[in-house]
């Protein structure tokens, strides 16, 4: 699941990676964008790009091809 098809106010857990650029990927981990790490949704502008999203208490705001290297799981 990606980050752009959660609900305002929606919790995931990331899971993984997708494949790309080692470099942009070590960016996320330098974020705190760690797998098993839980975030939630709080805005997406209105075609979907950018999205903030809060994760250990800060919010970040990611463009829509930044935050879909995200794999994610809902978490209820």
């Amino acid at each position: 699941m990606k980050i752009g098809s959660l609900e305002i106010g929606s919790e995931a857990k990331i899971t993984g990676y997708e494949q790309g650029s080692k470099a942009y990927r070590q960016k996320l981990l330098r974020m705190g964008l760690v797998k098993g790490c839980r975030l939630r949704l709080l805005r997406k502008a209105p075609m979907g790009d950018p999205v903030e999203i809060e994760l250990n208490g800060q919010k970040l705001t990611l463009r829509k091809s930044e935050a879909d290297v995200l794999i994610i799981d809902t978490v209820d």
